[in-house]
């Protein structure tokens, strides 16, 4: 068992005061393979303090020698990438060529694009050619940084490179469901050679280190992605300082098939919704599907969905593992059967087990047909491998359908008509559209509207999160 019960503070590994233990679990196996402490306040200040000593001078470091950093720490960071993919193929079950492929890919680009977004980046400059007043992009100090199980790195890094480019100091807590990515960053950042102080890390769970977090007087900014459950409590708790709050929370993502798309939408859209797992807070859970094909694409989702293997993490090949935990999986479960229960038809899948599989959180690829907006399934965040379709007659009801839910975070259309995806990309109330399975380039900015956050990650606008804008008159 693999022993990470210290923590990084002040540029130095060191023990926890206190005594309270985590086992780590292997979804694949559910057995531990790795021991965590939890922080506790004491722990907290220390690393709050670090932060705050670090950035007297580390927010006057030059743009320049920012820069010379990252790219010492993008250097480690692919000399130790597969290292990092295979954390977070233990740590939160997905699977060793996805991990690679995809988790610690991610980690990597966005590094990259956020030391070309800096070098390019202006943090001085006139107002306009006639004012003698000047603008200055100034870092907001110390900030504490909450990141998900369910995209380790991924989040780690939209999160702490921004922070660390625009001159701030930091704690980061990684989830205590995967930690182990987390520490392993930690480790890159120690030999990367940043001064003391400027990164801290502490594990913990949110209802402790957390929310002492989101409420400690001399954190200035707290990044936080997660529930939406957490990040109201985040909020509520951050009031009372007065702190800047970033949140990236739930998802219920509506994919809306036109009876004019192309001939693959369904079945890429069923390969969409259950990577990772279904755990991601922007999968495409809702398929809404025009009438005319509304019986073709259920064949086909089915079909697809029964096509999708589901094994071990430590597996090579395209299959999809474990979700991350036991609660996780019973809160699944439940859902599907709920969704029974609520008179959706089951067209794949179901809460068995996989066949082939004995013990692990492996859920199977689940379709729900003949399912109304209304229904638990449709409206609750599943996270989970599980789809429901839900059929529409007009462009105006596919719009009202996929803008009727709490969340706002990502939605799909298909359509061979550019126009028609165009327009109707408008009026989703969302902060990503995806069109005809196009992806997001690197640096376009990540977020959410309504209930599932604000603020943006990625590229300037996530540099832009960890600054404030100062005006200074008579400058010339």
């Amino acid at each position: 068992m693999l022993d990470k019960k210290k923590f990084y503070i002040n540029g130095k590994w060191i023990f926890s005061l206190g005594k309270n233990e985590l086992e780590v679990i292997n979804p694949s196996t559910e057995e531990a393979f790795a021991v965590i402490s939890l922080g506790n306040e004491v722990d907290l200040n220390k690393a709050v303090k670090a932060a705050k000593d670090a950035f007297t001078e580390w927010k006057d470091i030059s743009k320049k020698k920012r820069i010379s950093f990252l790219e010492k720490l993008l250097t480690i960071y692919k000399k130790r990438f597969n290292e990092m993919a295979e954390s977070m193929s233990i740590e939160m079950g997905a699977p060793i060529d996805y991990a690679t492929a995809v988790h610690a890919a991610s980690g990597q680009s966005h590094i990259e694009d956020f030391i070309l977004r800096l070098k390019n980046f202006k943090f001085e400059e006139s107002f306009d050619s006639k004012s003698n007043n000047y603008i200055s992009y100034e870092p907001i100090g110390v900030c504490g940084l909450i990141t998900p199980w369910n995209w380790p790195i991924n989040q780690i890094a939209l999160k702490v490179i921004p922070a660390l480019a625009t001159g701030c100091t930091m704690i980061l807590k990684p989830s205590e469901i995967s930690p182990i990515s987390g520490m392993l960053f930690a480790e890159m950042i120690d030999e990367a050679g940043f001064p003391a102080g400027v990164f801290n890390l502490v594990n913990g769970d949110g209802d402790g280190v957390g929310s002492q977090m989101s409420g400690h007087p001399d954190i200035d900014m707290i990044s936080f992605t997660g529930s939406t459950r957490a990040g109201k409590l985040i909020t509520k708790n951050a009031a009372s300082t007065i702190k800047r709050v970033c949140l990236e929370l739930g998802g219920k993502g509506g994919n809306i098939v036109f009876a004019d798309s192309y001939p693959n939408a369904v079945r890429d859209g069923i390969r969409n919704v259950m990577s990772n797992s279904g755990q991601s807070c922007d999968a495409p859970t809702r398929m809404l599907v025009e009438k005319s094909i509304y019986q073709r694409a259920i064949k086909e989702a089915t079909d697809e969905a029964n096509k999708i293997k589901v094994d071990l993490a430590s597996k090579k090949g395209n299959h999809i593992g474990p979700v991350v935990s036991k609660i996780q999986y019973d809160k699944i479960i439940n859902l599907i059967k709920g969704g029974i229960g609520e008179g959706a038809t089951l067209a794949a899948g179901g809460p068995d087990l996989p066949n082939n599989l004995k013990k692990g959180y492996f859920i199977k690829p689940t379709i729900f047909t003949d399912v109304r907006n209304d229904m638990e399934i449709a409206k609750k965040e599943i996270f989970g491998p599980v789809l429901s379709i839900i059929q529409f007659e007009t462009e105006e009801e596919a719009i009202k359908i996929t803008n009727d839910t709490e969340y706002g975070l990502g939605n799909y259309l298909q359509t061979e008509d550019k126009e028609k995806a165009k327009r109707v990309a408008k009026k989703l109330r969302s902060g990503i559209v995806y069109i005809n399975g196009n992806g997001a380039d690197s640096g376009t900015p990540f977020g959410g509207y309504r209930q599932s956050g604000n603020g943006r990650e990625g590229g300037v606008w996530g540099l832009e999160e960890y600054l404030e804008v100062k005006t200074i008159t008579g400058w010339k």
